[in-house]
Order: C-alpha cells, then sequence, then structure tokens
C-alpha cells in the first residue's frame, strides 16, 4: 500500500496542477478494487474510472459521492442505472445523450457527462470532423451537460507521429469549442503512456491506469521523464513449492510431453497454474524464484500446478515460497518481463489474476 501511496503522489507531481482520473477496471488491475478504491479515496484521487456499473457499485459500497466516469458504454438497459447512481457516462453517439437526456428528466436530476473524440483509436467515439456540431447539440438536450471532453491515445508508447496527430486533432476541438463559448470542467487525453510521452497544455486531467500500480509500459520510444524510475510495483505474487522429486533421464513433464529430460533433474511442483491465473503461454519460456534463484518452467502450466527446474535452489524443500512477480533475493520478476515470455501485455498478466488467489494488504494503515 506504501508503493500505491508513493506512485500516486509521483503521478500528481507530474499532473501538476491537473486532476487526477485514476483507472480502476478489472478489479483495480487485479489488485482488488474495493481495497485500493478505499487507499485512492485516503490518498487524493479526484475521480475514479471503470468499465462498468458493476465496478462503479463496488466503489459506492466502500465510499458515498465519489466521482465516477464510465469509461465504456453504457448499454440501452444500463442508462436507469447509471442515472440513478450518479455515474457519470463517456458519450460517442447522439442516440446515448438523448437516452440520457429522457432518463434524467423522468429522474428529475441532472447527469454530468463526458464526450468522447475519437482521433484515431477507432473505439468509442465521435468523429473529429462530428465533435462541434455533436456538441451543439447537446446543449439543447435537457437534463444533460457535458462536463468532460477527452480523447484516447492508441499508441503513444511506440508511434510518435500518430500520436502527435491525434493531439493536434484534439487540441484543436478544444480550441473551436472554447471559441464558442464552450467550457469544460474536465479536459484529459493522457492514459499512462500518455503521461510518459504527451503532456498536453490544453487538458487538466489525466487518466493513469498501469502507472498508478508501480508497472511502466513497455515502450519503444525513448523516455523523456524520470517518473519511470521513480515509481514501485505494488504487487508481489507468491505461491509455495509443494513437493520436490527427482526425475530420471528421459523422463518426460506434464501434459502433452512438450518437455523430456535430458539428465536426472531435481525438480520442484509449485502450488499455482492457470486456475489461478497464470498463463499458461508460460509454459516451458518462464521463470519462477525459489531460494531467490530463477528457476525455469518446465512443461505445460496446467490448472493448479506447474513444474519447475530446481537446479539453481539445490537447498529447496516443500513448503518454500516462489514468487512468480516480484522479488526475492537479489533478483526479480516484472509483469513486463512474466508479459515478455508470454508473448502478451502487462495488462493481461496482471487482470488474469483469479480471484481464489488471496489479497494480502501490507503498509501502513492498509484499508
Amino acid at each position: 500500500m506504501n508503493a500505491l501511496r508513493g506512485n500516486l503522489a509521483w503521478l500528481r507531481h507530474v499532473a501538476g496542477r491537473g486532476r487526477i482520473i485514476t483507472v480502476v477496471k478489472a478489479d483495480a488491475y487485479g489488485h482488488g478494487l474495493r481495497q485500493i478504491a478505499a487507499l485512492l479515496m485516503q490518498n487524493g484521487t479526484d475521480m475514479f474510472g471503470v468499465a462498468n456499473l458493476d465496478e462503479a457499485r463496488a466503489i459506492r459500497g466502500v465510499g458515498a459521492g465519489w466521482p465516477i466516469l464510465m469509461l465504456g458504454a453504457c448499454l440501452p438497459d444500463e442508462v436507469k442505472t447509471a442515472v440513478r447512481d450518479q455515474v457519470r457516462p463517456t458519450l460517442s453517439s447522439l442516440a446515448e445523450a438523448q437516452w440520457f437526456s429522457e432518463e434524467a428528466q423522468r429522474q428529475g436530476t441532472l447527469v454530468r457527462a463526458h464526450l468522447k473524440v475519437d482521433t484515431g483509436m477507432g473505439r468509442l467515439g465521435v468523429a473529429v470532423n462530428e465533435a462541434l456540431p455533436f456538441l451543439r447539440r447537446i446543449k439543447q438536450l435537457p437534463g444533460l451537460v457535458v462536463e468532460g471532453l477527452c480523447t484516447h491515445f492508441a499508441a503513444a508508447e511506440d508511434d510518435a507521429r500518430f500520436t502527435r496527430r491525434q493531439q493536434i486533432a484534439f487540441e484543436k476541438i478544444v480550441a473551436a469549442a472554447k471559441a464558442e463559448g464552450m467550457d469544460f470542467e474536465w479536459i484529459h487525453a493522457s492514459n499512462s503512456a500518455g503521461l510518459l510521452f504527451q503532456p498536453l497544455a490544453t487538458c487538466n486531467a489525466v487518466r493513469p491506469g498501469l502507472l498508478v500500480y508501480g508497472v511502466v509500459p513497455p515502450v519503444k520510444r525513448a523516455l523523456r521523464t524520470k517518473l519511470a524510475g521513480q515509481l514501485q510495483p505494488a504487487l508481489t505474487w507468491k505461491c509455495r513449492v509443494s513437493l520436490v522429486k527427482t526425475l530420471p533421464s528421459g523422463a518426460s513433464v506434464s501434459y502433452g510431453r512438450t518437455f523430456r529430460l535430458k539428465q536426472r533433474l531435481r525438480v520442484g511442483v509449485l502450488t499455482a497454474g492457470y486456475g489461478d491465473g497464470y498463463p499458461r503461454a508460460a509454459s516451458n519460456r518462464a521463470q519462477v524464484l525459489v531460494g531467490g534463484q530463477m528457476c525455469p518452467l518446465l512443461g505445460r502450466v496446467t490448472m493448479d500446478q506447474m513444474i519447475v527446474d530446481l537446479s539453481a535452489a539445490p537447498e529447496a524443500q516443500p513448503g518454500d515460497e516462489a514468487v512468480l512477480l516480484g522479488r526475492q533475493g537479489g533478483e526479480e520478476i516484472t509483469a513486463v518481463q512474466l508479459a515478455g515470455w508470454c508473448g502478451t501485455v502487462p495488462w493481461e498478466v496482471l487482470t488474469n489474476i483469479t480471484h481464489r488467489v488471496p489479497r494480502l494488504y501490507l503498509g501502513g494503515h492498509a484499508a
């Protein structure tokens, strides 16, 4: 929890006077939504970003009154609940705006919405050339106010030229809207990669996700900020060695016999598998830490167990700790490293950790 506090402090420092929309979707990136939301409420987030209404309800169960922005689109049958729970929608179409306007009038309330502009992500958002007419039209809808204007960078960590094009397009819309007397309480574009590479003078808020949890996304561009070096991963993922045994030369390991021993080998069986969210794609590729040493994974990861080579950890015994993510001794396995072994991204590694894995919260004033 101390790492999370420190990360948020550094992000606030980088944001300057800008406000923080902390993204806590997918169970706070696998860290546990309720506990993380409680900590963020104590340590200065300005708004929560969620993917769906269930996540919004979980936050409301921790503390009432916090602004919550739904980053995904609301289904038609979710509009009534979103308005009742005062969840701010992200609008991408006039039809959505009309749904919320009508429901706001039925409930006798005011809906605060954020309009998303599609500057190149190709997912949510109105087209760039439709944004200004859309804003003019929304101003006429009763019960609805656009308090936020936003976009989303598609490749800020890799493609500087395309990101610059997105930035220019968004800045032109912001300027044109302001020239017509429109004002926005929230203007935001920078996700974690955007914070590292693309600070926007026209924005007054940022949307960090991965960086909050101390994980720097893999990047191709040269980092221009010292922020990455100040962040600390908050999560360590551990299991145990359940059995130690010696297999003879020629023996095969795990399902499908994808690994065969060329010599007699001491191996350990671990109490974790893809049922816990450990990637099956890590089979025969990844390593874990036992006794402070890197130990290769042998054969396929199974639902509840996996097998490692204990040659580097000859003193390992049943009950010993095995680290899947985090530090042990002088070694460390990061989410980026595990993702690289699996051919995926750190977001997927973290959010795949299942609910059967207990979360233990350490640090001063753990919520």
